[in-house]
């Protein structure tokens, strides 16, 4: 694959990783509306592998107390934080696993790559989101994160495997439906992508590595490099504006996009 299209890939998904506006629905966009070889789910998915570094520097410290807390529930106690983050992740995780591998088996996956389906979850979860994050309470800290929590945010999540619903953006919708601030939302957000990322990373790596193609291998390389670069820029610039900027303009992003794609799909 060309070095440009890499360089282009990676910066569209280390710059919309974070922000609820779909960073798969545009990685999907850019070859069906450029005209360019598509890159892939390989590819993506490696560009995603990029922004979970990303993800594990900036937040290094729940990460150390998270990988801590695997070794207290190990031992049989949930009487720490870290065990107390460490389980909610494990459960928020289950059920986009289980949705993920019934996408890859059965062929849909592929299938979901369209523009009508991204226009239409982008415009559709871009309003869930407006009223979510409008009429969220803010009542709710990290802390507060426990067990029906994780599973209520972990199937908010499964959705995001439908191309265009934006895995950050409806992981924040869940949050802020359930109190949480927008800061603190996507703390847990980010949080959450780091086993997701992680097991999909995993089962597509696998046919990757069986296929033995050492050109496609070379290509995932240099395209996690240059995301998890610019995914540390956008994460931090992000999480600043969070204190001070709603999730509206987002919004705004997601429903005119959402309305041009579809006007493109069925014209």
């Amino acid at each position: 694959m060309p070095l440009f299209q890499l360089i282009l890939v990676a910066l569209i998904q280390g710059i919309t990783e974070f922000l609820p506006v779909s960073s798969s629905g545009h990685l999907i966009l850019l070859p069906n509306l450029t005209g360019m070889e598509d890159q892939g789910q390989a590819i993506d998915v490696a560009v995603h592998v990029g922004t979970l570094a990303a993800v594990v520097l900036y937040f290094w410290k729940d990460v150390r107390e998270g990988l801590g807390g695997l070794l207290t529930l190990a031992c049989g106690r949930m009487d720490t934080p870290g065990a107390k983050l460490a389980l909610g992740l494990i459960i928020a995780t289950i059920p986009t696993v289980i949705f993920g591998a019934f996408l890859h088996f059965t062929g849909l996956s592929d299938a979901l790559r369209s523009i009508a389906v991204i226009g239409w979850t982008m415009l559709g979860f871009g309003i869930v989101l407006y009223f979510a994050d409008q009429w969220g309470k803010t009542a709710k800290t990290v802390g507060d994160w426990g067990v029906r929590d994780a599973l209520i945010m972990g199937l908010w999540q499964m959705l995001a495997l439908i191309p265009g619903t934006s895995r950050s953006g409806i992981t924040i919708t869940g949050a802020r439906q359930l109190g949480y601030s927008r800061e603190d939302g996507a703390r847990i957000a980010m949080l959450m992508s780091i086993p997701t990322i992680i097991a999909s990373g995993l089962l597509l790596g696998m046919d990757v590595v069986k296929d033995g193609n050492s050109g496609l291998m070379r290509d995932m390389v240099i395209a996690a490099g240059l995301a998890m670069i610019s995914a540390l820029g956008a994460l931090y610039l992000m999480m600043r504006l969070l204190r001070s900027v709603s999730f509206t303009p987002y919004v705004i992003y997601r429903v005119v996009l959402g309305v041009i794609l579809l006007v493109v799909a069925y014209s």
